[in-house]
């Protein structure tokens, strides 16, 4: 009976979806009362060759089963994975299914999430951004390092962290297993259970990037992450990705035609093989402003920031675009078809609009950055795939929380921050629900009015 229950709470993006009705009742009559109110129910399920224990938490209010603590003898503790929408207070560790042939790693939870850069001089130490993500309701955090200061502010905080493997430690990991294992062991095993990282991402943007050694060795480097994972017993609590940008299409107009980059296919192609056995996601970079602020005189900046417009018609497929967003997905799941990776997932791992530019960045303003990351949220929550693929939810991570002095590039680069590096909002994303984050040191303070509420994204 509780198997059958676990089939109906792991669905594909981890989301409860069984019948509340009677599920506190099941509990009440198999399971044990906890201190807290809620019961739980022993249990067992087969992965692989191993055979996993579990306890499934009820909580009473809340039915259904919210979560699940696995317990197996090559764990040093127990491992808890939570499917709910209201944990108990549970250590997340990674979403996945208790059943064989279900059993999938997960590294985001719900549909929205941000990235955490840090190249800047001014912005709040790790700790107080922590009390901020948790104030404002994101959970999902990328990173691009593994920074032992960051990986400790978040010991505890119940945030879910996506980790980097920097493009600066690609070509050495590549070129030895003894040292990726040591950067896993280092940057990763060693801040579980604590530490909820549920992801690794391997370079960033490496494809297409013009490093051709750096190219040559990023399978290697995924490879070689993924061999200390299994070997630690890791593999199936931690998804490894690798976020590419536009530069891997040799074209995405109309979406249906899109393909990918002659040039770099050579180096995709191996990444793909991969992480179609693996059960990884292809990670992309999508800015829509980058577009637009490229040819300004043809592309609707209605259709880039998702407001009313025409849209377009692929003529291939028929499908109609409102967005500029949807469209840029859709040509990666085209490039996918061609490829012969249909079935693998599109997760987008960075997409924002900058606040300020220079002079020829056109479309770079305070109201086109509210308006496109305004809209965003409400097309993240809706839980609506693509016109190719409607049936996927599209999830993406924000670029970024704050603005980054230090980064190098056209001015805009600076200013992708939904936060000032003071720690006040860059702008006013419209959501009601106004609450105050107050965070203090001996060297300063900070004072933010948060004039936006998230939707918990575990809905």
């Amino acid at each position: 009976m509780m198997e059958s229950r676990q089939r109906k709470l792991a669905d594909a993006d981890g989301s409860s979806r069984a019948d509340t009705e009677g599920s506190s009742t099941d509990a009440r009559r198999c399971g044990r009362k906890l201190d807290d109110g809620s019961l739980t129910h022993d249990g067992g399920a087969g992965l692989g060759n191993r055979r996993h224990a579990y306890t499934v938490i009820y909580d009473t209010k809340r039915s259904p089963a919210i979560a699940i603590e696995l317990r197996a003898d090559h764990l040093r503790s127990p491992v808890w994975t939570s499917f709910g929408r209201s944990p108990l207070a549970v250590a997340t560790k990674g979403e996945s299914s208790l059943v064989e042939g279900i059993w999938t790693v997960r590294a985001f939870t719900g549909t929205y999430g941000v990235n955490y850069g840090r190249i800047a001089d001014n912005i709040p130490a790790p700790e107080k951004v922590v009390s901020l993500l948790k104030a404002v309701k994101i959970k999902n955090v990328k990173i691009y390092d593994s920074d032992h200061d960051v990986l400790t502010a978040f010991k505890g905080s119940g945030l879910e962290l996506v980790v980097g493997l920097s493009n600066d430690h690609v070509k050495e990991v590549n070129a030895s297993e003894d040292r990726a294992m040591e950067w896993v062991k280092e940057n990763v095993q060693s801040w579980l259970p604590d530490t909820h990282i549920r992801g690794i991402a391997v370079g960033n943007e490496v494809l297409g990037g013009g490093d051709q050694d750096l190219e040559a060795a990023l399978f290697g480097a995924i490879k070689n992450v993924y061999k200390a994972l299994s070997r630690l017993q890791l593999a199936d609590l931690i998804q490894i990705s690798s976020p590419h940008s536009q530069a891997v299409f040799a074209n995405s107009y109309p979406p249906s035609n899109c393909t990918f980059n002659d040039s770099i296919f050579q180096y995709m192609k191996p990444i793909l093989d991969f992480f179609s056995k693996i059960g990884s996601p292809f990670s992309l970079n999508i800015y829509p402003f980058i577009a637009y602020k490229s040819d300004p005189q043809h592309i609707d900046l209605n259709y880039a920031l998702f407001q009313p417009n025409h849209g377009i018609l692929d003529p291939i497929t028929n499908l109609h675009y409102d967005n500029m967003f949807d469209a840029e997905i859709d040509a990666a799941y085209a490039a996918l078809d061609a490829a012969g990776y249909g079935k693998m997932v599109v997760e987008v791992t960075e997409t924002g609009w900058a606040s300020s530019g220079d002079e020829d960045e056109t479309g770079a303003s305070t109201q086109n950055a509210r308006t496109y990351n305004y809209n965003l949220r409400k097309r993240l929550f809706k839980r609506k795939g693509t016109p190719r693929r409607p049936k996927i939810v599209i999830k993406a991570y924000m670029f970024a929380l704050f603005n980054e002095d230090s980064k190098p590039g056209p001015s805009s680069e600076k200013h992708y921050g939904l936060f000032k590096a003071d720690g006040s909002i860059s702008y006013d994303i419209g959501l009601s629900g106004l609450s105050t984050w107050h965070a203090s040191s001996s060297s300063h303070s900070l004072k933010v009015t948060v004039v936006f509420q998230f939707l918990s994204l575990r809905s």
